[in-house]
């Protein structure tokens, strides 16, 4: 049975293979693994005034009539997708 490989060089092979396959599972199972994010609560309080504007500018979309509670909303709303800080506008 001539053949290129031996039947021991087959098994010494398939042997390395599974030992390196264990070593590698081993170390996915024993690995400590980090949170994906950090919690930040800075964005959770930005994100509910967000979502407070969004309700008060949705409601502002079906009025008919000017409103002044509508017209803060949006100056406010422009302020924020400009990124314009009070004091930007103090020295003009």
């Amino acid at each position: 049975m001539p053949h290129g490989t031996s039947r021991t060089a087959k098994i010494a092979g398939v042997a390395a293979l599974a030992g390196l396959m264990m070593a590698v599972a081993i170390l996915a199972a024993t690995r400590d693994r980090a949170p994906a994010l950090p919690p930040m609560p800075a964005i959770v309080r930005d994100t509910e005034g967000r979502s407070r504007l969004n309700r008060e500018l949705e409601r502002c979309a079906t009025l008919t009539m000017p409103d002044s509670g509508c017209e803060a909303a949006w100056a406010e709303n422009r302020r924020r997708f400009f990124h314009h800080d009070d004091h930007e506008g103090a020295g003009r």
